[in-house]
This record gives structure tokens, sequence and C-alpha cells, in this order.
């Protein structure tokens, strides 16, 4: 199979949503776009029967309909259609093995922009084998219009210096040449206590801790940009827990990156805390990459 992004259909606005913003990464990065619709209660594929009978018509008409729309906005793309007897998950999860990126669609639950993943969501984002991205309805390039060359904003990546970030660093350079914005590398380190003063913070120590926390990210990031000069970088270093950090440096991002350590201790949460933030507050499309 050639490299697909596999986008999940369920017929809610949030995966028509999902399929737009898909469809605009799989043209950029030159890719297939799969649409995949998965449900127990397929029935076999029958040999010749009318449409009233049929009784994977809607499923069908559902992956037909959002295909034709794509390929109307996007008419040099190759889009399949992939209709599966299996349980959603399952079939994410295994979709996921065979694709660069699966997409997803997400609710909003309140005016801040609460994530609910559901039954099926988050497991997929903790286990699949590739980078998940999870779009809200209204985000940038998932308006039915024909989409623009240009989303504005930037793609952010939180950035962890312990630990590999390989994985996570190729994924964000590489959206952020495909989508032809800057790239702002967010790390985020809290206060100790010994900065805090009765009128504030310690003005001088923050500014020394500032300074020192810029060396690290420099030297980690020189390769990729060496790899990846069209694309204009910048790293920010805030004073405030690394979750915080990277919620308001999203504020006006086309996609926030972010990590998923593949092997975490058996008790651990599923999502590290920054990863969680993210996936639960910010308002962009949030991709979720595993690494080592």
């Amino acid at each position: 199979m050639d490299p697909v992004v596999t986008v999940g259909l369920d017929g809610s606005p949030e995966s028509l949503a999902a399929a737009r913003w898909a469809a605009g990464q799989a043209e950029r990065r030159r890719l297939t776009l799969r649409l995949l619709h998965a449900w127990p209660m397929l029935a076999p594929e029958p040999t010749r029967l009318p449409a009233e009978v049929d009784r994977n018509y809607w499923a069908k008409r559902l992956v037909h309909n959002t295909r034709a729309e794509l390929q109307d906005r996007h008419p040099g793309l190759t889009i399949i259609g992939d209709l599966v007897a299996d349980d959603a998950e399952h079939a994410l999860l295994q979709a996921a093995s065979e694709s660069e990126i699966v997409v997803l669609g997400s609710r909003g639950l309140d005016p801040v922009g609460s994530y609910f993943l559901g039954d099926i969501g988050m497991p997929v984002v903790s286990r699949a084998a590739c980078p998940v991205v999870l779009v809200r309805a209204g985000s940038p390039g998932t308006e039915r219009v024909p989409p623009s060359h240009d989303l504005g904003g930037v793609v952010v990546v939180a950035l962890k210096l312990h630990g590999p970030c390989d994985d996570l660093l190729e994924f964000a350079f590489t959206s952020a040449a495909a989508l032809g914005t800057p790239l702002r590398v967010v790390h985020g380190r809290s206060l100790p206590l010994h900065a805090r003063v009765p009128w504030g913070v310690d003005h001088e120590l923050t500014q020394g801790m500032r300074k020192d926390a810029h060396t690290d990210p420099l030297k980690v990031l020189r390769p990729w940009h060496e790899k990846f000069p069209q694309v204009i970088g910048a790293d920010t270093v805030l004073l405030e827990s690394p979750a915080s950090a990277v919620l308001h440096a999203a504020t006006d991002a086309a996609l926030l990156v972010v990590g998923r350590r593949e092997h975490r201790p058996v008790l651990a949460p599923h999502l590290g805390g920054v990863a969680s933030a993210a996936v639960h507050h910010a308002r962009c499309p949030v991709a979720v990459v595993p690494h080592g």
C-alpha cells in the first residue's frame, strides 16, 4: 500500500472536519488519503441488490459523499474509501500500523475547548503506532469553502529535553514545512520555591534561569534547522509549568505537536501531563506523536 493518511469517519461533524483537515495534510505531504469507516455490523458485500435492501447503504453513502466533497476540493489527491466490518478501535489501531498519520475528530465540551475523546479516541491516541491528530470542527482547514494555502498561525511543538525526541521533532519540522508556517518550539520550566519572594519573583534569578534554559534547546534544534532550512523557527522558554507553557504558546497555533512515551510504567496514566493537557484543552488540532 502507498503511504497514507487515514481518517476515521463516523458521520459526525467532527469526523467530517477531521476528513477535511486530513485531506489538506495528505495533499501537502503528497500522500494518499484513506477514509475509514468501521462498524461490526457491516453485512457481507452483496452481489446485486437495490439500495433499499442493501444494509450497507448508509455506510457507503457516508464514504461516497465525503470522498466526493474532498475530491472536489483537492482534485489531484488520491482518495480511497475503506469499509471495515470491525470494531472501530481495533480497526483504527490496525490502520495506524499502516499509516503515516491517523486523524480523528474531537468534540468541544465547553467554551474553553475541552476535548471529548470517548471510548474509542483515547485508546487509539495512547496506543497507536503512528502520530494521531485530533481535530475539532471549526479548526483551520476544516471549513467547507475551498482551502486556503495560507492557514496562518504557527506549528507549536512541546519539547522535553530529557529523553529521546527525534520522532517528535521530525514530525513537527515536517508539518511546519508542509504547512509553510513557522515552527515555535516551547520548553516550560517551573520556578523553584526559592525564586519566589513576597512581592512576586526574584527578577535577577529568573533572568538567569531563562538564559540558562535557552542553551540546551539550541543544541537539540541545531541539526533540525540544518535539515529543514526552509522552516523559520524560534525556541520559547516560559518559566511556568510545562503544560501551561504549551497551552499559552498554542493560542494562535495551526497545529500543536506533543509527545507520548511508547513504554510507560504499568500504573502510569496513558498520557503524560503535557500531552493530556493539550488533548483536553488546546483549541487547535493536536498531534500526539509516539516516541521511545
